[in-house]
């Protein structure tokens, strides 16, 4: 049963909907080009396949998944983000801030009350280097002198731990804090801008079978059949080489030796 009071299942839908097409080109089956577009290292699925004690089918289908998991942060972030144009008082721009929350009748900070959360998010903690943190951290100084009723976040998705706390951080050589620029775990947002405590728990239960549904009902939906493994084995039988041998040639085709085989 459908029970959240902050996003409708409707607009849940089709948020889901739009973020499975951000896959895109991801979405696209592989063939044995666009396998190893980028040069396949051999040598290391030789070692993987052997020492993981797998089957050549297991290591390419997880080579094809890295491959594709590699392009899909971008697609989550999206998720993410834009699931806020949905909860009342929250915008997002298309550019300037990840998210704006407003409510007039105040927002509860660390002991004061704004009107005003502006939120620059991250999908990782540790996606962050000091320079981009400095950059970061300026611009949200920046927006508290411009504007004294607000807060600015660093909301993380994925966090060290569930947290609200004061950011601190160096510019220019110096530690720097503010209370009113502060480190948000995604749980904690959701918090704030629901007033629910479990609000990103109760979204994360029901978004399995939300996911589920949308890809079994999306017509122009199509689900990648790779023929790396096919193309493979074709291979083999055409120049009657190994499996071996013919994983060598995704990336020694013209090295010393190899070359006899093509």
């Amino acid at each position: 049963m459908y029970d959240l009071n902050f996003i409708s299942e409707e607009s849940l839908t089709k948020h889901v909907k739009e973020t499975i097409r951000q896959y895109g080109d991801k979405l696209k089956p592989y063939n044995l080009k666009k396998f190893n577009h980028n040069l396949i290292d051999p040598i290391k699925l030789i070692f993987d396949k052997n020492v993981y004690q797998t089957t050549w089918s297991g290591i390419i289908e997880n080579e094809i998944f890295r491959q594709r998991d590699k392009s899909n942060n971008n697609a989550i972030g999206y998720f993410h983000q834009n699931i806020f144009s949905y909860f009342k008082g929250c915008t997002v721009p298309k550019q300037g801030w990840d998210v704006i929350f407003q409510n007039d009748q105040g927002i509860e900070i660390e002991g004061n009350r704004v009107k005003t959360i502006y939120v620059e998010m991250k999908n990782k903690h540790n996606t962050m280097n000091s320079a981009s943190g400095g950059k970061t951290y300026i611009k949200m100084q920046d927006q508290l002198l411009r504007d004294d009723d607000c807060a600015c976040l660093l909301v993380e998705a994925i966090a060290s731990r569930s947290q609200n706390i004061k950011w601190g951080t160096t510019v220019d050589k110096k530690k720097v804090s503010h209370k009113l620029i502060r480190r948000v775990s995604m749980d904690k947002f959701y918090e704030i801008v629901t007033g629910e405590k479990d609000a990103f728990y109760k979204l994360c239960m029901i978004l399995p079978d939300m996911i589920k549904k949308v890809v079994e009902e999306a017509r122009d939906l199509e689900i990648p059949e790779d023929k790396v493994i096919q193309e493979l084995d074709e291979m083999m039988k055409e120049k009657d080489i190994s499996m071996e041998l013919a994983i060598y040639l995704l990336g020694f085709t013209t090295y010393n030796g190899f070359e006899r085989s093509v």
